[in-house]
């Protein structure tokens, strides 16, 4: 967390995941490599590895792109979640394979540089079909290296999260790039629509699970809250909906508040983590602590506060619990703030 940073960290479950994408890289060469020298005899090494590296990446992007929406969309994915990054770096290094032995192929003969060429042996731009479509997958690398090189908490804590999620989020403009780039380069070449029909249904994918998540959580953030009181407290919910060691998350002023039950006493922090904005109502409380879904980062329910020595906050909010009623007060306290939590009355349930 924020004590201190290794160039690696990997433990057990990430030793084992990294593995199985690098056999999982590995099989997809040796099939595609094989079906090529039966497919296509014709094509040179150089050319199926070029096909195959390229393909891989987009296939690979295309699996980080849709981690994060399908763990909105069932909690069954969180594991993939705590990983991407890994993910995101091998998709990464598939990718720079692929330009190095384009780069190779067809600029690093000439009296220009490879990648200056790339940029200015075609100027095309007004052409569909003679598109530089090259210029585009160098984009997408950039993108990528920019993200793989920040990818550690490193850089995180020293960007800021804002920032860092700003920059994260531009494997969007990544993703529609290399669409592009297939489009306006293999799929010229190659016509057999059953290319075009797979990439077509990628990018549907993509864009359909985004849709249905993002739909789901508007709904959830639509939802009403409930009455309020004189005091300004919001009903939120009644104790019976709220797991033990676990939370109810509710929309309050534009904001999502996770409030936790937990020993007898009820509390209410942000659901935001403070290390990837993760959702700390979808966690649940262990060794007496907020545990984030997403990577583990852990806050106490009374303060926000991690335990030392950890310094991450989050910010809180005052509860207080009325019969069976839950009511909190919509205005967060600074992060770190401690409360008291509301107790519950013995037999409330």
């Amino acid at each position: 967390m924020s004590v201190a940073y290794r160039a690696v960290l990997w433990n057990r479950q990430k030793k084992i995941y990294d593995s199985l994408i690098l056999a999982g890289i590995a099989l997809y060469l040796v099939v595609f490599l094989g079906l090529g020298f039966v497919l296509l005899p014709g094509a040179s090494l150089e050319t199926r590895l070029i096909r195959g590296l390229g393909t891989c990446a987009l296939l690979l992007l295309h699996v980080v792109l849709s981690i994060g929406p399908l763990a909105r969309l069932d909690s069954r994915f969180l594991p993939l979640l705590y990983n991407r990054r890994h993910l995101g770096v091998a998709t990464f290094l598939v990718g720079l394979a692929h330009g190095g032995f384009s780069l190779f192929q067809f600029h690093a003969f000439g009296d220009t540089n490879p990648l200056l060429s790339v940029l200015v042996s075609n100027g095309r731009y007004d052409s569909l079909s003679q598109f530089p479509f090259q210029a585009l997958g160098l984009l997408a690398l950039g993108i990528l290296f920019l993200m793989a090189a920040t990818s550690h908490d490193f850089w995180l804590a020293n960007l800021t999260a804002p920032v860092w999620k700003a920059l994260h989020m531009a494997v969007y403009v990544a993703y529609a790039s290399l669409v592009l780039h297939v489009a306006l380069g293999a799929l010229q070449s190659e016509r057999h629509p059953g290319l075009a029909l797979l990439l077509g249904i990628g990018v549907m994918w993509i864009f359909t699970i985004h849709l249905v998540a993002a739909q789901r959580e508007r709904r959830r953030d639509q939802a009403s809250s409930g009455e309020v009181d004189e005091d300004g407290y919001v009903r939120v919910c009644v104790v019976s909906e709220i797991p033990e060691n676990r939370a109810h998350v509710v929309c309050l002023s534009g904001e999502r508040v996770a409030v936790f039950r937990y020993d007898g006493k009820v509390s209410a922090v942000s659901n935001v983590c403070k290390h990837q904005n993760g959702p700390l109502g979808e966690g649940k409380i262990i060794d007496g602590c907020i545990t984030c879904p997403w990577h583990g980062y852990q806050y106490l329910p009374h303060s926000g506060a991690s335990p030392p020595p950890f310094k991450e906050t989050v910010p809180t909010f005052r509860v207080r619990v009325e019969g069976s009623t839950v009511w909190v007060h919509p205005h967060p306290h600074p992060p770190g703030t401690e409360l008291p939590p509301a107790v519950l009355a013995g037999g409330v349930q």
